[in-house]
């Protein structure tokens, strides 16, 4: 039969009653209720055809099995197996085969065996397991030539799974151009093991419009294909796909069936290992065997539209011998316009010469159409003839582009589009005059690229063996006018390896200027890119959105050229050469030429050499280097508190000291931390240098608020009450502007006392900036240690005396409480001292107190007497006064026995000491008392005379 059929019948079993009719079905012996497979080859190399359900049958009565091909049997390219038979046949046209491999290169739908897979990496179970379900929408896709990526962060993996039945490979192309998504693409066997070849599973990055190709060896058996992506998300900006088209499988042995050529190709012969592509302005759809005339590559012919003036743009012509120029305009191609229609409109004529434009600085005209490069040594501004420069001086080498006659001839321009249907071959970026511009492009989503390659840089001699100092710097002007989400990207590539995005500017942009510093020699590749939306479409409706750049300038440039000189020392040694380079960390005086070192604790300027104020003096608390390329902390400080001076060391905290906070979460979900590395201070090698371009470091000492630089450091971040030792203020600061920081960035690292963390101590940031910094561009942190603590000085010690044992007594000394101090002086020795007990003194205080007691009751005595002797001899006085004026008075005597002295002539007749006075008057005292029987000093009646 040549149609298919079934053959049904009816049956019934006798019993008591009559059943309901039964119905059956034999399966079609034209198979379309099942298919033929091979079973696997056995030990002997053997195996059997067998006839398998298709998934939607139910049927019964298949064929038996049979001895099947050998299992080294294969069929050549254009030719497929027919399992009924068992022979190899041609494709028909309109088809094509590998023969022994599979091929997919068509993405309308995703091919049968293809399957995706989503899941949320994370390395917590409960999270990933909480956002698996926001993963269920991720997929790859197909996009009719290729097959698209997921865009957000889940990890999509696009699985297939094939047996091979000798040694193989598979072969695919793709795009993979943001780094900011991970691509692997690895194969599992049927152990489920990786294979040998998935050792280098990471796919490498393309350049944007470049589809680059992967190819990894099969082994015969099983083999499980895994092409898996996940993306990183950085705020709001979203990750680009990878494209993956053209996936070819080698190593099958056989083919059961013929591919159909996909839309815009043919085959039109049998036997076909490939589809040819329909010649311009034909069309085809799936399975052709010849192309219909229409557009080029179309599946279908469509109504032209009339021409407007989205349909065409203008360049400017190249300079003629007259050094003459013109704007011209173009068709955007392909054409798809009508200019025969009504309101259609006409492609502008050519505008009239005007006068080129000059050459850029460091080129000159010679003569013909084109500008030349200055020979070496020599200068122009581009207007002038090259000229060389004076003696003493010498070429500021560079490349500045401000004309844009022609584009030059280390730049390129392109047209990328992830469809890579209509941008192939088109010019991304047009020259116009005094600016370049983006150009029309295919669609509205394509990306315009422009491309500058610098092969290096020179090494600035004022510089040399500076670690991290400015080899150069990008400057560029531009300006974007924008009516959509347009979006223009600034891209760097060192050495060719990946293109990463520096920074990037969306919607509208007034003209402004934007540099990037330079500090690795190598060869760069920079990039602009624009993009008028990020819409998925195919049309031209935002053809006035526009990038322009105005100039671009390179410093420093490897074999570059130059518009001016710079003055360069003069020496004793020129070797040939007008020249001599200063040594490093010295600057060019302004008035001789002449080498002159900068001060101490001075760096050199990473933008001028000469002059005395080339010389940056460092920040307090820093010096310079001995080639005065960077200022750097010796990791000690002095500082004078209250009559006291505070001497700090770091040197223990001079290693880089880590912090990671977090987590914290993207607006999708995805869980990243926060990791930051601080280099304190060091030597000149290690570390604690201002590694960044224009860097300033200061080392300062706050107790309630400090200003270092332009920052004001509050004690509000990092609260601090009742401390009595200051902290210590790191503060860095870089001078590179950026967009987002118009002042630059700058760190402050708070050190602080805290005797009850050793070491390294503990790291943190403020509470009320949980990241380290509230606004992206200043950075606090607060490092808690011991070793922030100052050195020991006698102020943080007293003594404590011990009591008298034994005629000895201890000195101790201990520290003060709580000790806030380290190192620096150690405690004294205990020192021992002689005394003297307490039974001592008591007995000289006793013994002093006893003839002190003595020596007054005889000096009582004493004046006693005296006194009453000039009682007697003023009584006589007067006495002798009432008398005879001629009589003299008798003698007299106080009671002076016969056979005594007068004692009045004993006591002053002699000068005798004291001691002696007082022995005499006390052996006179004695002698009396012995003689009389009385005291001396009794007393008497006044008035009367005794005598004795």
């Amino acid at each position: 039969a040549s149609v298919p059929g079934r053959i049904t019948f009816r049956a019934a079993w006798t019993g008591v009653g009559w059943n309901s009719w039964k119905l059956s079905t034999l399966c079609n012996y034209l198979q379309t209720d099942y298919h033929y497979e091979y079973t696997e080859c056995d030990s002997s190399g053997s195996r059997w055809r067998v006839a398998v359900p298709n998934p939607s049958a139910a049927c019964s009565g298949l064929p038996d099995p049979m001895k099947g091909k050998e299992c080294t049997f294969s069929c050549a390219s254009g030719e497929y197996l027919e399992m009924k038979n068992q022979m190899c046949s041609k494709c028909a046209a309109g088809t094509y085969s590998l023969g022994s491999g599979i091929k997919f290169d068509e993405w309308d739908d995703l091919p049968a065996g293809f399957s995706n897979v989503a899941t949320f990496m994370d390395t917590a179970v409960e999270s990933a397991e909480n956002k698996a379900d926001s993963c269920d929408n991720s997929s790859w896709t197909p996009r009719g030539n290729y097959i698209e990526s997921n865009r957000d962060d889940c990890t999509v993996s696009l699985i297939y799974a094939v047996h091979l039945k000798k040694s193989g490979f598979v072969f695919f192309e793709y795009q993979y151009i943001d780094n900011n998504i991970f691509f692997e693409f690895f194969i599992q066997n049927d152990q489920c093991k990786e294979m040998d070849s998935t050792a280098d599973k990471w796919v490498k990055l393309t350049d944007n419009g470049e589809w680059g190709s992967h190819s990894v060896t099969l082994k015969p058996g099983t083999n499980i294909l895994y092409w898996r992506t996940t993306g990183i998300l950085m705020g709001s900006k979203v990750v680009k796909p990878v494209l993956v088209k053209n996936i070819t499988i080698e190593g099958v042995a056989y083919t059961s069936e013929c591919f159909p050529c996909k839309p815009g190709t043919f085959s039109d012969k049998p036997g076909s290992s490939n589809c040819q592509v329909c010649p311009r302005n034909t069309y085809s759809e799936k399975g052709a065997k010849e192309c219909t005339n229409c557009n080029e590559g179309s599946s279908q012919c469509t109504e032209r539209p009339p021409c407007t003036n989205k349909d065409f743009f203008q360049i400017h012509t190249l300079c003629d011998k007259e050094g003459k120029t013109q704007i011209m305009y173009k068709w955007i191609e392909p054409k798809i316009c009508r200019e025969d229609l009504p309101d259609a409109l006409k492609l502008p004529p050519s505008g009239e010469k005007k006068d080129c434009p000059p050459c850029n600085p460091g080129f000159y005209n010679n003569g013909s159409s084109s500008c030349s490069p200055c020979p070496q040594g020599m200068i122009s501004d581009g207007t002038k003839e090259c000229k060389a420069c004076p003696a003493g001086t010498e070429p500021a080498l560079g490349l500045e582009y401000k004309w844009w006659n022609v584009l030059p001839v280390n730049m390129k321009t392109s047209c990328f589009n992830v469809g890579n249907s209509k941008c192939d071959g088109m010019n991304g970026w047009e020259v116009a005059g005094d600016h370049i511009q983006s150009g029309a492009g295919g669609s509205d989503n394509d990306y315009l690229i422009l491309n500058l390659h610098i092969p290096g840089f020179k090494p600035p001699t004022s510089v040399t063996g500076a670690t991290g100092s400015e080899l150069g710097r990008i400057s560029f002007i531009f300006e974007t006018i924008c009516s959509a989400d347009c979006v223009m990207y600034f891209m760097v590539d060192v050495n060719r390896k990946n293109t990463n995005v520096v920074e990037s500017w969306g919607k509208t942009k007034e003209k402004q200027s934007y540099t990037h510093i330079i500090s690795k020699n190598a060869s760069f590749t920079f990039t602009w890119a624009f993009q008028r939306t990020n819409r998925g479409q195919d049309s031209r409706q935002f053809i006035h959105d526009v990038a322009k750049i105005y100039s671009i300038t390179v410093t420093n440039v490897l074999d570059g050229v130059a518009s001016s000189c710079r003055a360069c020392a003069l020496g004793s040694e020129q070797s040939g050469s007008s020249c001599v380079p200063c040594p490093a960390g010295h600057y060019i005086e302004k008035e001789t030429n002449q080498c002159k070192e900068c001060p101490a604790n001075t760096y050199l300027s990473i933008h001028q050499v000469y002059g005395k104020e080339s010389c940056i003096p460092c920040g307090p608390g820093s010096k310079s280097n001995k080639d005065h390329s960077a200022c750097f902390s010796d990791c000690t400080l002095s500082y004078l508190r209250d009559n006291q001076t505070l001497n700090y060391d770091f040197t223990n905290l001079s290693g880089v000291g880590s912090l990671m906070n977090g987590p914290s979460f993207t607006s999708k979900g995805t869980k990243f931390f926060h990791f930051f590395n601080i280099s304190l201070c060091g030597n000149e090698v290690s570390g604690g240098f201002c590694r960044w371009a224009g860097c300033s470091l200061t080392l300062g000492v706050s107790t309630v608020e400090t200003t270092l630089g332009n920052i004001n450091i509050e004690t509000e971040m990092f609260p601090s009450s009742q401390r009595t030792i200051p902290d210590v203020n790191f503060f860095f600061k870089s001078s590179t502007l950026t967009t987002p920081c118009e002042n630059g960035r700058a760190t402050v690292v708070v050190m602080r006392c805290n005797p009850t963390k050793p070491g390294q101590g503990d790291i943190s940031v403020p509470s009320t900036c949980p990241v380290g910094t509230c606004d992206g561009c200043t950075f606090y942190f607060m490092w808690e240690s011991a070793e922030a603590c100052p050195l020991c000085t006698e102020h943080d010690y007293h003594e404590i005396e011990g009591a008298c044992k034994k005629g000895f007594q201890e000195t101790l000394y201990v520290w003060n409480e709580p000790k806030q101090c380290r190192k620096g002086i150690a405690l004294p020795e205990k020192r021992v001292s002689t005394c003297e007990t307490m039974d001592f003194w008591l007995k000289v205080g006793a013994g002093v107190g006893a003839f002190t007691a003595v020596l007054l009751v005889a000096l009582t005595c004493y004046f006693w007497k005296k006194n009453q002797k000039l009682e007697y001899k003023y009584s006589k006085l007067v006495m002798t006064a009432n008398s005879k004026e001629c009589e003299l008075p008798a003698a007299d005597s106080c009671a002076i026995m016969e056979g005594e002295d007068n004692e009045e002539e004993i006591v002053y007749s002699n000068k005798q000491s004291l001691l002696g006075k007082l022995k005499s008057l006390a052996t006179k005292v004695s002698h009396w008392l012995h003689k009389s029987g009385r005291s001396p000093c009794s007393p008497h009646t006044p008035g009367t005379w005794t005598q004795w």
